[in-house]
């Protein structure tokens, strides 16, 4: 014969199964209806601002607005041959970009 005590701990028993259950189905039930978050990796991309040689050193096609706000906030810029830097130096001083110009010209015509 159960006692109180057994009783008790059977009910207690029965309502954690329960309980455990109802977990079960509301996550099964509210998939998709709730806010998920996707955790993405932590990579550090850096943007090299300069290659710091001169071998490889042109002028490149870049708007003059895109230039002008350049200088003033230091962001880098992308030539249309896809370089990525901050113009620093003077581009009369400097053979045009094959690429840039070859872009350019096919651009035009």
């Amino acid at each position: 014969m159960m006692t109180d005590m057994d009783m008790t701990d059977a009910a207690v028993a029965m309502a954690t199964v329960r309980n455990m259950a109802d977990d079960a189905t509301e996550s099964s039930s509210d998939a998709g209806t709730g806010t998920a978050v996707l955790e993405r990796p932590e990579t550090s991309e850096q943007t090299q601002r300069d290659d710091g040689g001169d071998a490889d050193r042109y002028a490149h096609y870049v708007s003059k607005s895109r230039i002008a706000e350049s200088r003033l906030t230091g962001r880098p810029v992308v030539a249309l041959c896809g370089k990525i830097w901050v113009p620093k130096h003077d581009p009369d001083k400097y053979p045009v970009c094959p690429d840039c110009k070859r872009i350019y010209e096919e651009m035009m015509f």
